[in-house]
Formats: structure tokens, C-alpha cells, sequence
């Protein structure tokens, strides 16, 4: 019997300093994390005219339906100092940021299909807490909106967001100069093409820095080639816990010949009286009077002012948004219900998003 106890005794020490051993190691070399994030989103939209063609921006080129916007997975794992994301998209939207991919015959695409549901595809090292390195394909850090319905209060695109870039593939390093302050630099593919047989390359950079209380915030971002360059400089302000106003300014010039450029200015007023409910006021002057033709309509060249105001209504993870827009140009590149020309159009949309 007394062997018995002591043999027990000595077991249950030595289990004892196996969970220690075990807890300690656990604290010294943690388990990988990977995180999923899901969403899906549909609309339904109506042009006031009755007319497609009168869609000039990103993502909303329908009339009279119902349309599945996107589904969306997101996985980002990361392990010490190295961390990787794939992020998958499916559906139109998906599509319309990929638009050099898929399948050839009916345009330029370069015939890989599976490239156009990958959104994002990188991986992340970080050898120190100052640097970080980056290889694949993201989302562009030029401009305000983003691709993923739910990061955006607005449905609908800027045509800033239309008519900039939407994605780098390549190979970038982010720096932190201290505080608030850091610094991007980069080197990519054409803009927008996550395969490519052209040697040349965009060069990317961004510097962002910010309050301590993150109460203002400055992006000012670059892509350029020796034919293209874009400017763009994003400020994000909080007034009070209920409002906020963002802004984002951009101009790209192109050399073809002689130089062709287009500029875009942004301003979004946002109110959040409750945590359920909220508005966004998005007001946009697009000017194209060098006649960089974006519209690819004979009579393009002038301006645009663009005012969309949403409400986003809050139900746990989902998010309606109803939504009104009026564009009006200096050109004739609208259609009435008769077909015949216009300067101005509008249309109204309510969508839903789900994220979790």
C-alpha cells in the first residue's frame, strides 16, 4: 500500500512538471493564428432614365435587377515573424477588380481564369518591428474606398476608384519611421495586371503618418512609370465620436504623345447618431478636360460633379444601404428615357452586406 502512494506521488509530480514544462512552452513558441472573414453582398438598382449605359464608375453596371455583388473569403495566418493572406472573391465584383484575367475570346483577357477570383495573395516578413516586407498581389494603397462592399459606407464607386488603380502585384517594403510616421516603397507590374510579358515596371510609395489620439490621419501615395504618374493624397478626420470627414484627392497624367490627365476630388461627411444607424454624404468633382477620354464617349473631355448620399442601417453583421445618386456633367454623356442625350442622371440602389 505505502509503495503504492509513493508511486502515485512521483506520478503525479512529474505530470506536474510536464504541464509546467508545457505552459511555458506554449508562452515561448505560440500556436499559429489564422483568422477567416467572410462576407456576401447583393443590391438591386434603378436608373431614373431607365438607361444602363448612364453607370460611368465601378461595380453597379445594372438596371432594373437584382445582382449578386460578391462572396468573399479572407484567410490570414501568420507564424513569428512570417504571416501569409489569400483572399478569394467571387462574383461580378470580383470580375470587374480583376478585369485582365479570365478567359480570352471576348476581350483582352490573358486566359487565366483562376486568377480573377484572387483578390489578394501575399506573403509578409518582418525581420525587425521597424520593417516588413511584402510579395504578391494586394489591393492598391492609392485612395480612400476600397474593394470589399463592407469597408466602404458608399455602394456605389468614386470615379476616382474607377478610373485609378486597383491592385499591384509585386514586391514592397513598409518602414516605420517612428510614432505615427511610416514610409512604402515598391516595385510592381503594370498597374492592375497580376501576370504580365512587359518588362517594365510601376514603381509604388506611400508616406502615412497621424495624431497621437488618431484624430487625423495623412496618406500621401504614388504609382508611377516613365508614361504614367498618379498623385494622391487621403485625409481622414474624426471630429467626435458621431462624425468624421475623409477626403481624397488624385491626379494621374499619362504621356501618349502629349500628356493626357485626369484629377478627382473627393469628400465624404459622415454621421453616426446611434451605433444602428447612420448616413454618408459623398460629394466627387471629376474633372477630364485634357481629354484622357475615361469615358471612351466621342464628346468626353469636360467634368462631372457626383453627390451620393447612404444610410447604413446596422442589424448585428448586416448592413442595408440605401442609397441615391445624381451625376451631372459639362458633356452630353448621359442618356433620357428617350435615348436622346443629357448631362445628367440618377439613379437609387439598396444593398445588403454581411460580414462575420
Amino acid at each position: 500500500m505505502l509503495r503504492k502512494k509513493i508511486n502515485t506521488s512521483i506520478l503525479c509530480a512529474l505530470l506536474g512538471v510536464l504541464s509546467a514544462k508545457a505552459q511555458t512552452d506554449s508562452t515561448t513558441n505560440p500556436p499559429p493564428a489564422t483568422t477567416f472573414t467572410f462576407s456576401v453582398d447583393a443590391y438591386y438598382k434603378s436608373d431614373f432614365a431607365n438607361q444602363l449605359s448612364n453607370n460611368k464608375t465601378s461595380f453597379t453596371n445594372s438596371n432594373n435587377s437584382f445582382e449578386l455583388g460578391m462572396a468573399s473569403i479572407r484567410i490570414d495566418h501568420s507564424f513569428g515573424k512570417i504571416a501569409a493572406t489569400a483572399d478569394l472573391g467571387f462574383g461580378r465584383r470580383a470580375e470587374e477588380f480583376s478585369y485582365n484575367d479570365g478567359e480570352t475570346g471576348a476581350g483582352k483577357k490573358n486566359g487565366f481564369l483562376t486568377l480573377a477570383v484572387i483578390k489578394q495573395a501575399y506573403i509578409s516578413y518582418a525581420p525587425s518591428s521597424k520593417i516588413k516586407f511584402t510579395v504578391g498581389k494586394w489591393a492598391t494603397h492609392v485612395g480612400w474606398e476600397l474593394l470589399d462592399a463592407y469597408a466602404n459606407r458608399n455602394y456605389s464607386m468614386s470615379y476616382g476608384f474607377s478610373y485609378g488603380p486597383f491592385f499591384h502585384t509585386g514586391i514592397k517594403a513598409d518602414i516605420s519611421l517612428g510614432g505615427k510616421t511610416a514610409f512604402m516603397i515598391g516595385i510592381a507590374n503594370p498597374t492592375d495586371n497580376a501576370t504580365t510579358t512587359s518588362p517594365r515596371k510601376v514603381a509604388i510609395a506611400q508616406l502615412s503618418t497621424g495624431t497621437k489620439d488618431d484624430k487625423l490621419k495623412a496618406y500621401l501615395n504614388f504609382q508611377g512609370t516613365k508614361d504614367l504618374t498618379q498623385f494622391d493624397l487621403v485625409l481622414n478626420g474624426n471630429i467626435s465620436s458621431k462624425f468624421s470627414i475623409n477626403y481624397d484627392g488624385t491626379i494621374q497624367s499619362i504621356k501618349d504623345g502629349s500628356t493626357k490627365s485626369w484629377s478627382s476630388n473627393a469628400l465624404y461627411l459622415n454621421y453616426d447618431p446611434t451605433s444602428k444607424f447612420g448616413l454618408s454624404l459623398r460629394g466627387e468633382y471629376f474633372d477630364d478636360k485634357k481629354k484622357l477620354n475615361v469615358f471612351s464617349d466621342a464628346n468626353a473631355g469636360g467634368n462631372i460633379f457626383a453627390a451620393t448620399l447612404s444610410a447604413n442601417f446596422h442589424i448585428d453583421n448586416l448592413t442595408i444601404i440605401p442609397e441615391i445618386r445624381l451625376d451631372n456633367a459639362s458633356q452630353e454623356i448621359f442618356l433620357k428615357n428617350n435615348g436622346s442625350g443629357t448631362k445628367s442622371a440618377g439613379n437609387f440602389l439598396i444593398a445588403a452586406v454581411y460580414k462575420f
